[in-house]
């Protein structure tokens, strides 16, 4: 299982179908922030959606191809950040993230972020990880810029959001790059 305590109030662990009803209210909570930049807001509007979510991630997990971890705050779940897939043989991942927009602004994503690049080059010794974002989503891009990322390029509208395309900026950081920036 995956499950870290990184203090001050913050904790990562692998969502579980338990936390459902507690997704799903965020999300809901949140539709109008997340809608900006997260192209499955149409495809989760329940909790049965949500559980379906975990249930597909867990699979993932069990499988080792990836896996979804809720980030709790002081208690409360503050959003999601998860390894899309493991490519094995390239030693490669994607990492991707949301957060409530109560939480944004404190450093949390940051800080999971972290913790989940240590689990992906210590644990599951990788050598590469990758991360997108939207183009003008300034704060998203800050995260990987902030942990030593490169900037590799941009993908021109590479994704589909509700009513128009939208951009990605391409970031990845190498084992080699993450042990030097450790030091």
């Amino acid at each position: 299982m995956f499950n870290r305590d990184l203090g001050a109030g913050l904790h990562l662990a692998l969502l579980e179908e338990r936390h459902a009803a507690e997704l799903s209210k965020l999300i809901d909570r949140n539709r109008a922030h997340l809608r900006q930049w997260m192209p499955w807001l149409d495809w989760n509007t329940s909790e049965a959606d949500s559980r379906g979510f975990i249930q597909r991630s867990l699979e993932r997990f069990l499988l080792g191809n990836g896996f979804d971890v809720g980030i709790w705050f002081e208690g409360v779940l503050a959003g999601t950040i998860g390894l899309h897939y493991i490519n094995h043989n390239s030693r490669k991942t994607e990492i991707g993230y949301w957060l409530g927009q109560e939480f944004t602004g404190h450093g949390i994503m940051t800080r999971a972020c972290a913790a989940m690049l240590e689990h992906c080059f210590e644990d599951l010794k990788l050598h590469r990880i990758e991360l997108a974002c939207a183009t003008e989503n300034v704060k998203s891009c800050a995260i990987p810029e902030r942990l030593g990322f490169t900037l590799e390029g941009i993908a021109r509208e590479t994704e589909w959001l509700y009513d128009h395309f939208v951009s990605h900026k391409r970031y990845g950081l190498l084992e080699a790059q993450w042990r030097t920036g450790k030091k």
